[in-house]
């Protein structure tokens, strides 16, 4: 079993370290080629004017979509099926990829509508005050996903044992955390993977049980599952990376604001204004990414061992913690134990067998 994850991980590392370097070389090549101001040139000729970021946005979102297809298509579908980790058939596969490109359009159009709003009226300090909306607009985003974003996904529905929810709800009362109420999603018409999740703010605050989890892992094994969750809460690591996050989004925008003349002239480009520009920013967006992921990670590990540790403290499930972690790692065919610099770049939870042992010298 531990040879077929390897295996497993170690194609999804690939196509990682290839989708990201393809979608580079696409963004270049369509800025180079100057397709980008022959586009927007096209567009202004034969549609209004506000239609022509809508129309420029949805007309490349379609084109990379269709280029990159094909390893979007082995990734998402064809290794997951050849793993025996999906159980989506290939006409629902393609509603959720509509489904999520609409939602993912409908949020970039937002984002770079108001990005050129602010770009063309507030020349000087633009860079901050794009900033603090991206940074809004991402809160507000978490706090919407679990009644508007998940829903049209997984059905949604109140957790049906409710022996189960007081436990959970217990256990939540117990390290402070307020939830609105805990839910089940029918993750087993997509997938066999195992998953919970504690989302939301404020009012929209709750527990997303996998049927996939909750079918097959027991109270105890659940339990330390969402005290690891709450731990999160409750050691502020929402915020912290709330924090975290703002602060890249200021160090990106505020490198674009003061190098941007000399990127844009690469590409023969004179005005970060010119709608042909805009995927001089995926340019930016995707080299921080590159240069800053192995940090983000780190932080992340260290997120992930500090919950695991007040996990363990709060519930002392002990064993229940060593079995969940060996369930998990069989049911999603996750790595255990990843060469040092795949889990240096990759990894935003400490490996399966690093988690154990933390747990046995608990």
């Amino acid at each position: 079993m531990q040879d077929r994850a390897k295996q497993y991980s170690n194609i999804k590392y690939i196509l990682e370290i290839v989708g990201i370097i393809y979608t580079l070389i696409l963004v270049i090549l369509f800025l180079r080629s100057g397709l980008s101001q022959k586009l927007v040139l096209a567009l202004s000729k034969h549609s209004l004017t506000f239609l022509v970021i809508p129309l420029y946005l949805l007309i490349i979102s379609l084109g990379y979509y269709l280029l990159d297809f094909p390893l979007n298509f082995y990734q998402a579908y064809i290794l997951e099926h050849k793993f025996s980790l999906s159980t989506q058939g290939l006409r629902d596969w393609f509603k959720d990829q509509l489904k999520a490109g609409g939602v993912s359009y409908l949020i970039i159009l937002i984002l770079i509508t108001v990005f050129y709003f602010i770009l063309e009226h507030n020349p000087g300090n633009w860079w901050l005050l794009v900033s603090i909306f991206w940074i809004f607009f991402s809160v507000v985003l978490a706090k919407l996903m679990p009644v508007l974003i998940i829903p049209l996904f997984f059905k949604y529905k109140k957790l049906s044992d409710e022996n189960l929810r007081v436990r959970i709800m217990k256990l939540a009362a117990k390290m402070k955390v307020k939830l609105l109420d805990c839910f089940e999603i029918d993750f087993s018409k997509k997938t066999l993977k195992a998953n919970a999740a504690f989302v939301g703010i404020g009012n929209t605050r709750r527990v997303i049980l996998a049927d996939t989890l909750k079918d097959k892992y027991t109270y105890a094994e659940i339990e330390v599952i969402l005290a690891h969750e709450f731990a999160h809460y409750q050691l502020k690591h929402l915020l912290k990376l709330i924090v975290v996050n703002s602060l890249t989004t200021l160090i990106i925008f505020y490198l674009i604001f003061r190098t941007n003349p000399y990127t844009l002239r690469l590409f023969g480009l004179y005005s970060l204004n010119e709608v042909a520009a805009l995927p001089v920013i995926l340019i930016y967006f995707i080299a921080f990414g590159i240069i800053t992921q192995p940090l983000e990670a780190f932080i992340s590990r260290s997120f992930e061992r500090s919950a695991d540790s007040l996990a363990l403290e709060t519930t002392g499930l002990k064993d229940a913690f060593i079995s969940t972690m060996d369930k998990l790692a069989q049911q999603n065919l996750s790595d255990r134990s990843p060469h040092p610099l795949i889990k240096f770049f990759f990894f935003d939870h400490p490996p399966i067998d690093e988690r154990i042992k933390m747990a046995k010298s608990f």
